[in-house]
């Protein structure tokens, strides 16, 4: 187990020296959570005047879900990278040293985990100089980016899952941008549930970027709810470990085929 997680740590640092080299990706990456907040904060500011909303500063309500989103739109191309590897062929010549198949697929799952913790820091930063209020202070702020974190490895290990079975660019692009906006609408990321669509708002509760929404807005808040957040924290956990799972096995299928 730890000789695994050394090998990880090590694929890991791989990525991580690629995303240090490429600093204008960083601030490319952020751009558009930036325009979510000040552009849309801003657009529909009245928009708690409607009441449900457990704030009277949008911004406030908005901000967790801009974190999560970031997290979505990142971790969903973790395939490409995968996908890359294979054309390159780097991934096949790792195959030949016995470093772990878990550490081979894992590596960019953690990687983007903390990519997309420091992205989450940076944009609860930008949202508190924009005039956002976080009364649940630093320990809110770690469990809002602890579920971000989270699902960003549910759809990054399901990301590297699809692309070793589909193996082409073409239908990674594609099914990442199908689901990209419903799974956004289809959550509390810019109403509040209770001015949603009763059928909307039942497939919100089974939606896990509305957990992981509803998980760091309750740790945000004045009286946070230890059933909303752990109910929804251990829900993402699970699928966390079983995107996971589900990631290694289609390594060992790939590793069959060649």
């Amino acid at each position: 187990m730890s000789a695994a997680l050394t090998q990880t740590w090590y694929m890991t640092q791989r990525q991580l020296r690629v995303f240090a080299r490429q600093p204008a990706y960083a601030i490319v990456t952020l751009i558009q959570p930036v325009i979510w907040l000040f552009l849309f904060g801003n657009l529909f500011k009245k928009v708690v005047e409607l009441g449900g909303f457990g704030t009277t500063s949008y911004l406030d309500y908005l901000v967790p879900g801009v974190v999560v989103m970031s997290a979505l739109g990142s971790n969903m191309w973790a395939g490409m990278g995968t996908l890359e590897e294979i054309q390159r062929g780097t991934l096949d010549r790792f195959l030949t040293t016995p470093v772990s198949r878990a550490a081979l697929m894992n590596g960019n799952v953690v990687n983007n985990g903390l990519v997309t913790a420091f992205q989450s820091v940076v944009i609860v930063l930008l949202g508190l100089l924009g005039g956002a209020d976080y009364p649940g202070g630093v320990g809110g702020v770690a469990v809002l980016v602890l579920a971000t974190v989270l699902l960003g490895t549910v759809f990054g290990a399901l990301s590297n899952a699809l692309g070793m079975l589909v193996r082409e660019r073409e239908s990674i692009i594609g099914i990442n941008t199908f689901l990209l906006l419903p799974l956004t609408f289809l959550s509390s990321a810019f109403m509040a549930p209770a001015q949603m669509p009763g059928w909307m708002r039942h497939i919100a509760d089974f939606n896990p970027l509305d957990w992981a929404m509803v998980a760091g807005r309750s740790a945000l808040s004045d009286h946070p709810d230890p059933g909303d957040i752990l109910g929804r924290g251990g829900a993402l956990l699970a699928l966390a470990i079983a995107a996971v799972w589900l990631s290694i096995r289609t390594f060992r299928s790939y590793q069959r085929s060649v």
